[in-house]
């Protein structure tokens, strides 16, 4: 049984240096090769080694990329058609958000579900706001998507775990509350989504209503505000920590800076993820917010060069805050002796 835990310790380990070396690997190559959106491979590739031991298979990575690229289709023709009709608009991306949530809250979807989060995010808002981006947003996915798959499967060729692979998981049971909590969740990213289309300031924003969607899908409903507060301290340690790398490399901007600045990253972040505790969901939103934060500031979005990076900073801050109070506003309590799950 000793020998068993220490198996599977280490292999947890060697689990959060795939982690590291695929993002740091992603990282550097999307910015040599002049990525627009340089997060979304590492981004992809972080949701794939987290959520599971073992490699996708090819034809569960080509699932995916059907999944990301037709989801993502879909939503720009959704905004196309329905983009001087806002309030249909809404109604169609909260049905979406809703969709998500639902099987977030009922233990279902694995990442996959909160990656059609982040492209049910970012295609409208690059589709209205971005037109040129917004023209290319589907070969920029199809991209991000089957280069984390690569990365992935470099990271496990490099990085193989030991002994016996990992056991399933006993499937969670299903959350009696799971449509109230996603209908309320669904409103909350659909705000921080209007918030972006309508008002200037935030047209570039698109780490709001991403930093948001991220946050939705760690709380914990039956948590205590000591680990309510520990979620806002973690994911904005993210943040931070994107901040302190992107000074460093702005004054040693070398690729070899870029790549160990993503690797010390991964290895904290992606390492605590991969233990399995009941902090690993935080961690991975952390990581999740450095990739983003730091991957605008690398590489700023179209209209988005004016911006500066302590502004980014500051739109974190903003909706980590919005998350928490929109929450617990929203919200329905806890019932007695009822809520043993969590949406996740």
């Amino acid at each position: 049984m000793l020998a068993d835990r220490d198996l599977a310790h280490a292999n947890a380990k060697r689990k959060g240096l795939r982690i590291a070396l695929a993002i740091a690997v992603g990282f550097t190559w999307s910015v040599l090769s002049g990525a627009v959106i340089p997060f979304l491979g590492p981004l992809f590739a972080a949701q794939f080694l987290i959520s599971s031991s073992r490699p996708l298979q090819l034809k569960q990575a080509m699932g995916m990329v059907v999944l990301i690229v037709v989801a993502g289709a879909l939503l720009q023709a959704v905004t196309v058609l329905t983009g001087h009709r806002p309030p249909v608009l809404l109604l169609l991306l909260g049905l979406v958000y809703f969709m998500c949530f639902y099987l977030q809250a009922n233990g279902k979807g694995g990442g996959a579900s909160f990656l059609v989060l982040v492209v049910a995010v970012m295609v409208p808002l690059l589709t209205v706001l971005n037109r040129d981006l917004g023209d290319s947003i589907l070969s920029i996915l199809a991209q991000g998507v089957v280069s984390g798959a690569i990365l992935m499967w470099i990271a496990h060729a490099v990085i193989p775990d030991r002994g016996s692979a990992e056991t399933q998981a006993p499937a969670p049971p299903a959350n009696p509350r799971a449509a109230r909590y996603a209908a309320a969740n669904a409103v909350i990213l659909l705000i921080a989504v209007l918030a972006c289309l309508t008002r200037d300031g935030l047209a570039t924003a698109i780490v709001i209503p991403i930093t948001v969607a991220s946050l939705l899908s760690q709380l914990d409903v039956s948590a205590s505000a000591k680990a309510a507060f520990g979620l806002v301290m973690v994911n904005l340690l993210g943040g931070m920590v994107a901040s302190f790398a992107f000074a460093l490399l702005q004054v040693h901007p070398t690729t070899p800076t870029l790549f160990v600045l993503v690797l010390l990253v991964g290895l904290v972040f992606g390492g605590r993820a991969a233990l399995g505790k009941r902090s690993a969901k935080l961690y991975a939103g952390a990581l999740t917010i450095f990739l983003i934060l730091f991957g605008t500031g690398v590489s700023p979005l179209p209209g988005s060069a004016a911006e500066s990076f302590a502004t980014r900073v500051n739109y974190i801050l903003l909706a980590i805050t919005y998350t928490i109070f929109m929450t617990a506003l929203l919200w329905p309590g806890p019932r007695r002796g009822a809520e043993g799950r969590v949406p996740s």
